[in-house]
């Protein structure tokens, strides 16, 4: 693998082009370069060129586009029956943009045990700051008032870029990624990033998709228009699915 010191760096201008891609190592699958800052326009450009960051405090900034990539079609995903009767129960209520950093928060909080968190603060300021332009967006999930799962990324284009969720409930997690994949579907949006799969987003829908594909769908859908601002009070949620 290798030296980080070997890979490109990025400097101070956050206006600066990306490597391109292709040149991501395969193992790590996908680490492209390292270094610059999480400046608003880095962070656009980096999504909307298929990158994002991810590290760990105390390490370098870095970045990845990793491959295949996973994805969710939002008219795919997949909604188990004992998630359905769930949320048909009545017992859940869903809003979005009205929680974003305290869903945040509670993505990073620490999982099994471990008390690493990707989420470092400066992410946490970065998004918040995304949030409130209007680009950044959250899904909450509540029971008996209570905040007990959600979701958050960041819309730009017609893509959603997924970056965490959480559950202090059962199925608080997929009833949000549910709610905000059926939305998505009826503002056109045409595809959730999911960065990386595991067996339970699979389990929803999720697929994956090689390299190329995927950004001959971001350039695809950097050409259709998203919902821009704040998602709050524009999200219609369906009673019983």
């Amino acid at each position: 693998m290798k030296g980080l010191l070997e890979l490109p760096q990025l400097g101070d201008n956050p206006d600066a082009p990306f490597p391109p891609t292709g040149e991501a190592l395969d193992s790590p699958n996908g680490l492209l370069a390292w270094g610059g800052d999480l400046h608003p326009q880095r962070l656009l450009t980096a999504y909307r060129s298929g990158i994002f960051p991810w590290y760990s405090e105390g390490q370098p900034l870095l970045w990845w586009s990793p491959a295949p990539r996973c994805v969710i079609f939002p008219d795919q995903v997949h909604l188990s029956r004992r998630t359905r009767r769930r949320y048909n129960s009545g017992a859940y209520s869903l809003s979005a943009d009205t929680a974003f950093d305290d869903v945040v928060d509670a993505c990073a909080a620490p999982r099994n045990h471990d008390a690493g968190t990707w989420i470092t603060s400066d992410m946490r300021r970065a998004y918040s700051g995304l949030h409130r332009m209007g680009f950044a967006h959250s899904l909450e999930v509540w029971r008996e008032g209570e905040l007990c799962g959600g979701i958050y990324g960041l819309a730009i284009d017609a893509v959603f870029f997924g970056e965490s969720m959480f559950s202090r409930c059962v199925d608080a997690s997929k009833i949000a990624l549910v709610a905000l994949c059926r939305q998505l579907h009826a503002w056109n949006y045409g595809l959730f990033d999911c960065q990386v799969g595991n067996p339970h987003l699979f389990r929803m829908g999720a697929l994956q998709i090689g390299r190329e594909a995927f950004e001959e769908w971001l350039e695809h859908l950097a050409q259709q228009p998203g919902v821009p601002g704040s998602w709050r009070g524009r999200v219609r949620f369906e009673p019983r699915w």
